[in-house]
C-alpha cells in the first residue's frame, strides 16, 4: 500500500476475473466487465438506518455486514455538499433523486449529460440524457452523471482530444453484447483520453462519465484506489447466487 503524490492511497493486489490492469495512452487503468446472465450489477447509497453511507469503503463493509459481499466497487455519480445526488438516483426501483435537465457549471453540466441505468432483468445501459427520459424507461437502478464519454460511438462533442485538465476518473460504458464495463484510471488523464479508453479498449459505444479526482475502486471489501474523500452513489458488481 502507498500514498500517491495526490494523497490517494494505490494497493496492488490480485484482481477479481471480472477486472484487468491495462495501460493505455500512457495511463494505467483497471477495466471490470460485468456480464449480466452471471452477475448483478447494483446501485447503494444509503445504509439500512437510512443514513447515507458516504464512502466506497463504507459501502461495500455495510453490503458485506448484510451477506452481499460484491467482487467489486466503485463511486457511481455526483452529489452535493448535503450528500443528495445532483441528478436522478434510483435504488431498487426507487426514485431518491429526480432527473436533473439543468444548466449550470462544471464536468456534470457538460452536455450532453447522461444515464446509467439497470432494469429489472439485470440488463444495463448507458444513455444521454433527454434519450432516457422520451424513452420512458422504469429502471430497478439508475445513476445521471456528465458528461457522456461516448454517445453511440462518437465522442462527446466538446471534447478537445488531450485537455489539460487531468484528474484520476471513472465512469462505466455498456458494449454491444449488453456487458457492463466500470473503468478507473491509476494515473491523472484528460477526458479525451478516457473517451478513447472506452472506445479503443473497452469496445463500448455508449459510457458515461462518474466523477474524477474522487475516483475510488474497492475489490471485494479491500480498498485498491482510495482518493480518500466523500462518495455518494456506488456501484457493486456481485456473482449471482446460481452461479
Amino acid at each position: 500500500m502507498e500514498k500517491s503524490p495526490q494523497g490517494r492511497t494505490e494497493t496492488v493486489t490480485d484482481m477479481p476475473d471480472i477486472c484487468e490492469e491495462t495501460v493505455f495512452e500512457g495511463a494505467r487503468s483497471i477495466l471490470c466487465v460485468a456480464d449480466p446472465s452471471v452477475h448483478s450489477v447494483r446501485l447503494a447509497y444509503r445504509g439500512p438506518d437510512g443514513a447515507v453511507l458516504g464512502s466506497v469503503e463504507k459501502a461495500v463493509t455495510a453490503l458485506a455486514a448484510g451477506g452481499q459481499t460484491p467482487i467489486m466497487a466503485m463511486n457511481a455519480g455526483m452529489y452535493h455538499a448535503d450528500m443528495t445526488p445532483v441528478g436522478l438516483y434510483v435504488e431498487n426501483g426507487v426514485e431518491i433523486a429526480p432527473l436533473n435537465e439543468d444548466d449550470g457549471f462544471g464536468n456534470f453540466f457538460l452536455k450532453p449529460n447522461g444515464v446509467f441505468f439497470v432494469r429489472e432483468d439485470g440488463s444495463a445501459g448507458v444513455m444521454e440524457t433527454d434519450a432516457y427520459l422520451a424513452a420512458g424507461i422504469a429502471p430497478e437502478f439508475a445513476t445521471q452523471s456528465g458528461p457522456m464519454l461516448l454517445i453511440d460511438g462518437a465522442m462527446h462533442p466538446r471534447f478537445l482530444p488531450d485537455g489539460t485538465s487531468k484528474y484520476i476518473r471513472n465512469g462505466v460504458g455498456v458494449r454491444a453484447d449488453g456487458k457492463i464495463v466500470l473503468a478507473i484510471t491509476r494515473d491523472r488523464v484528460s477526458l479525451g483520453s478516457f473517451a478513447r479508453l472506452f472506445r479503443d479498449v473497452a469496445r463500448c459505444d455508449n459510457a458515461l462519465f462518474f466523477d474524477g479526482a474522487v475516483s475510488s475502486l474497492a475489490l471485494s471489501i479491500h480498498m485498491e484506489i482510495d482518493a480518500g474523500e466523500p462518495a455518494g452513489p456506488v456501484v457493486a458488481v456481485f456473482a449471482k447466487a446460481d452461479h
